[in-house]
């Protein structure tokens, strides 16, 4: 993979000159932002953002096409490419000394996140929140831990963090809160996507992700030591905040939030966060995710590399998957499958234990996964609800599902995983799944015709009985070493009419010479090549 040391604002600046951001220089109220970014195209950057000094950006991978040109990539699956190369090739960080996010340094009193241009997003928000944080954490057993969480602003400095899912970071606090001790974090704004896309992949506890994140770029990942926790951040980001998970536990309210479900999630019960210190440039340019989108297509590739991987473990080859913007690119997954016999319930079990993946459909190598209509009648045609649909209830669930029941305070969720096998099952006739193929669709055009094309007419035949007879005879001839379709048949004798060569065929029903093997092709009655009536010898 070609390396990439693009830093944030020269990604910024790349989006700029190739017209896929707006510069708005006009003075914006802050509470416009979100509404304006959810009805932009582009992205938008906003320089005069009223009774705030910094400009704010939002919406830089709030597409398919951005989201690939932030991974340097020049199509989508590249993306699940570099993932996969960084995974299998993590490239250690880089720690330097007088990173740019030190430029201005705010300790204790001087801390004020109300300076901070955050910005509501919905009407049902219960503040503004923090989006777009990389977030590092250490735990003494198990190490460096990076990902991506939101945090609710509640007074000049603290915070929520929104750790109800079951993940790493939810545990690090735990273990911390057992111990009656604050857990510390460093929160990283304003980065590249590549730092963003490698925290939010679900590595193994113990493996650094901001290693995988150098091997997604092929270059280290520059890290700079905060100033008041004895934790690394991201040197290249706009600012930083240096906080401590306080051992409150899940106790106090935060939220709602609009989620990646699109929906508006519910109130949750999370600890808080102080914050020590605020690190940043002298110029800091605040980086608002917008959600659902911007944290859609970067999510859905990592649930590709991890599917991937699962079923390679399970020695089920791959021919390509889908994981839905529908099933909101965390829940659902369409995968295909060069088959052998049983691996379609094989898959389901290897794909349904990857992550948070709720429905998993596994259909044969001739479905397009991407096309929702294929899908859908490959269900039609090749499921049979008692052997082909499996559910597994009791599964790790993700609490922002809201068609989980409400559960009590500080319980985590079980749900159910579905799979459904559509792929064909095992004893029945390929041939029953043969498409409609019209004849003569690789020469007939219909643009062609539009255009004035006219086909030569063979030479008139002749329709007495003797012609007739004579053309059946040299029919039964060739179908006699070799069945054929009766398409194959008039293609074959192209040079008589295709009234010629019905009546010749007709003539050899009459006279009971024709018949079809099992596929349906014509052959000569009481062959071999001959199908055998139903019920007889």
């Amino acid at each position: 993979m070609k390396p990439l040391a693009e830093n944030f604002r020269q990604f910024l600046d790349r989006l700029r000159s190739g017209g896929h951001m707006i510069d708005m220089k006009q003075p914006v109220d802050i509470r416009h932002i979100a509404t304006l970014v959810d009805q932009s195209d582009k992205a938008l950057f906003f320089h005069n953002v009223i009774g705030y000094d910094m400009p704010v950006v939002s919406g830089i991978i709030r597409s398919r096409e951005r989201a690939i040109m932030s991974m340097g990539c020049t199509e989508y699956g590249e993306i699940e490419q570099r993932l996969r190369h960084g995974i299998d090739h993590p490239i250690a960080p880089r720690y330097i000394e007088t990173p740019a996010m030190k430029q201005v340094i705010m300790k204790g009193d001087e801390v004020d996140l109300f300076k901070l241009p955050v910005p509501m997003s919905s009407i049902y928000d219960g503040g503004p929140m923090i989006t777009a944080g990389v977030v590092m954490a250490s735990d003494p057993e198990y190490g460096l831990n990076s990902g991506c969480y939101r945090f609710m602003v509640k007074e000049k400095n603290l915070t929520g963090i929104d750790i109800v899912t079951p993940n790493n970071m939810r545990m690090y606090a735990q273990r911390a809160f057992e111990a009656g001790r604050v857990c510390p974090i460093s929160i990283s704004i304003g980065t590249h996507p590549m730092e963003i896309m490698g925290a939010n992949f679900r590595a193994p506890i113990g493996v650094d992700e901001m290693g995988i994140t150098g091997g997604i770029r092929g270059v280290p990942v520059e890290l700079a030591q905060c100033e008041t926790i004895d934790l690394p951040c991201v040197a290249d980001a706009e600012m930083v905040l240096e906080g401590e998970i306080l051992p409150t536990g899940w106790t106090n309210p935060e939220g709602r939030f609009g989620e990646f479900t699109r929906l508006m999630g519910g109130l949750h019960w999370n600890p808080v966060v102080r914050i020590k210190a605020v690190t940043m440039r002298r110029d800091p340019i605040y980086y608002a995710l917008h959600m659902p989108w911007e944290n859609t297509w970067l999510a859905a590739p990592t649930r590709y590399a991890a599917i991937r991987a699962a079923l390679k473990n399970a020695g089920v080859q791959v021919k390509d998957i889908n994981v839905t913007l529908g099933g909101c690119a965390f829940w659902h997954a369409i995968i295909s499958i060069k088959k052998q016999a049983g691996e379609g319930k094989n898959a389901l079990l290897a794909a349904l234990s990857v992550l948070d993946l709720k429905h998993v459909v596994v259909v044969d190598d001739d479905i397009d996964v991407h096309n929702a209509m294929d899908v859908e009648w490959a269900i039609a045609t090749r499921v049979q609800g008692d052997r082909d649909v499996m559910i597994i209830p009791g599964a790790r669930a993700k609490p922002l599902d809201p068609s989980l029941a409400v559960m009590p305070h500080g319980v985590v969720p079980t749900g159910a995983k579905v799979g459904i096998d559509a792929t064909i099952g095992e004893g029945i006739p390929r041939e029953r799944f043969e498409r409609i193929a019209y004849a003569y669709a690789d020469k007939a055009k219909i643009a062609d015709y539009a255009g004035g094309k006219q086909d030569p007419a063979p030479a008139k035949d002749d329709m007495a009985d003797a012609s007739i007879s004579a053309l059946a005879d040299a029919i039964l001839k060739v179908i006699a070493t070799e069945p054929l379709y009766y398409s194959a048949v008039a293609e074959r004798f192209a040079q008589h009419t295709f009234q010629a060569v019905a009546r010749a065929l007709g003539k050899l029903h009459t006279d009971e010479k024709l018949w079809q093997d099992p596929r349906g092709r014509l052959c000569v009655r009481g062959s071999a090549h001959a199908a055998k009536v139903p019920g007889k010898n």
